[in-house]
C-alpha cells in the first residue's frame, strides 16, 4: 500500500498586460534614448503601460479571474488571497482587500506581500506553508504592479526598464501518493543596502511634502551597476540551494523562469548555473521589468505556450529591492 502525503499544486495560471504597448521608439520621444541603447543594455524592446485610470487591483483582478478559470474552480472555492506588489492602489487598505471585494469574496483571509520584485515567489512560499498548515484549501497568489506610476521620465537609466501587468496562480492542497507541486522554497534578504533600489519618499521616514515632490523623491531610484552584481550572485545561490536541497542537479530542470529584469542578468545567471538558455523562459523583450508580476506572467505564458507539462521540474527564481531573493522548485502535476 502506497503512503500518502500532502502536496500543494498549481491548478491554474493567468496573466494580464494593459493594451497600451510602448515601444523603445516611443520612449525615445519622451527621454533621450534609442531602441539600440535600450536593447543593448537590457534586452527590452517594449513594455505595457496602464491607463491613468487603471489600478494595480484592476489588473490583479483580471489575472486572478483568468487563473481561476484555468483552474476549473469557482471564485467561492478560494479561501486565501495573497497579493505581491510594491505599487499598491493606496497605502491602506491593502490592495489584496480591494481585489477580494472586486472578486466578491467576503471573509476570505487576505493580505499584501511586499518583497519588491521577489514578491510573487515570497507570496507563493507563504501560501504553500499556509496551505500545508491544514487551515486553508485553495489559495490565490497574485503579483501585480503599476510601475509606470513611480517612474521618473527624466531619468533614462530607469524609466525605460519597467512595465505594468499582473500574473496569478491558484494553489491547492491535495493528498497525493508522491510529493508533487511545490517541492520547496527559499527566501532571503539583506537589508544593509536599501539605497541601491528604493522609492525614497512617501513613507514615515520622508512623508510627502512640497519639497519631496519638487525633488522627485517619489520616483524609483536605482544603482544599476550594484544591483546587477547582487542579482546574479543571489539568484545563482538561491537557485543552487533549492536544487540541492531537493536532491536534484541543474541538469534535471525542465524550465527556469527567472525574474525578468535584464537579459544580461539572465545570461550571467545561465552561465553561472551552467544551464543552456534554451531552458529559460524569457519575455523581457515584450514586457520589460514588471517587478512582482514578472515571474507569474512568464509562468502563465510558458504554460499556455505548451512549455510546461506533467512531471516537469520548474525553477522559479527572483531578486528585488531590499535586497530580497527567493526561489522555488515545482514538480508540475
Amino acid at each position: 500500500m502506497s503512503s500518502q502525503t500532502q502536496s500543494v499544486t498549481i491548478l491554474g495560471t493567468g496573466s494580464y498586460a494593459p493594451t497600451n504597448i510602448v515601444t523603445n521608439d516611443d520612449m525615445a520621444k519622451i527621454v533621450d534614448t534609442s531602441d539600440e541603447w535600450i536593447r543593448s543594455r537590457s534586452g527590452i524592446g517594449a513594455r505595457h503601460f496602464a491607463a491613468e485610470s487603471e489600478t494595480t487591483s484592476d489588473m490583479a483582478c483580471i489575472a486572478a479571474d483568468r487563473a481561476i478559470q484555468a483552474a476549473g474552480i469557482e471564485r467561492s472555492d478560494i479561501d486565501l488571497i495573497i497579493l505581491a506588489t510594491m505599487t499598491p492602489d493606496m497605502a491602506f487598505p491593502s490592495t489584496a482587500c480591494l481585489v477580494q471585494s472586486k472578486l466578491g469574496l467576503p471573509n476570505v483571509t487576505t493580505f499584501d506581500m511586499q518583497a519588491a520584485c521577489s514578491g510573487f515567489v515570497y507570496a507563493l512560499s507563504v501560501a504553500n506553508a499556509m496551505l500545508l498548515s491544514g487551515n486553508f484549501n485553495k489559495a490565490l497568489v497574485i503579483g501585480a504592479e503599476k510601475m509606470s506610476g513611480i517612474l521618473d521620465f527624466e531619468d533614462r537609466t530607469t524609466c525605460v526598464l519597467f512595465g505594468d501587468g499582473a500574473g496569478a496562480a491558484v494553489l491547492s492542497r491535495e493528498t497525493t501518493t508522491e510529493k508533487v507541486g511545490v517541492l520547496g522554497t527559499i527566501c532571503g534578504a539583506d537589508g544593509t543596502t536599501p539605497s541601491l533600489l528604493q522609492q525614497p519618499a512617501g513613507g514615515s521616514a520622508m512623508p510627502a511634502s512640497i519639497e519631496t515632490i519638487a525633488n522627485r523623491q517619489h520616483f524609483l531610484k536605482m544603482n544599476g551597476k550594484e544591483i546587477f552584481k547582487s542579482a546574479v550572485r543571489v539568484m545563482g545561490q538561491a537557485s543552487t540551494d533549492i536544487i540541492e536541497q531537493q536532491g536534484y542537479t541543474s541538469e534535471d530542470l525542465t524550465l527556469v523562469i527567472p525574474h525578468q529584469a535584464n537579459m544580461r542578468i539572465i545570461d550571467s545567471l545561465a552561465k553561472r548555473l551552467k544551464i543552456p538558455m534554451e531552458k529559460f523562459h524569457n519575455n523581457l523583450d515584450r514586457y520589460g521589468n514588471t517587478s512582482a508580476a514578472s515571474v507569474p506572467i512568464a509562468l502563465d505564458e510558458a504554460y499556455r505556450a505548451g512549455r510546461i507539462k506533467s512531471g516537469d521540474l520548474i525553477l522559479l527564481v527572483a531578486f528585488g529591492a531590499g535586497l530580497t531573493w527567493a526561489s522555488t522548485l515545482i514538480k508540475w502535476k
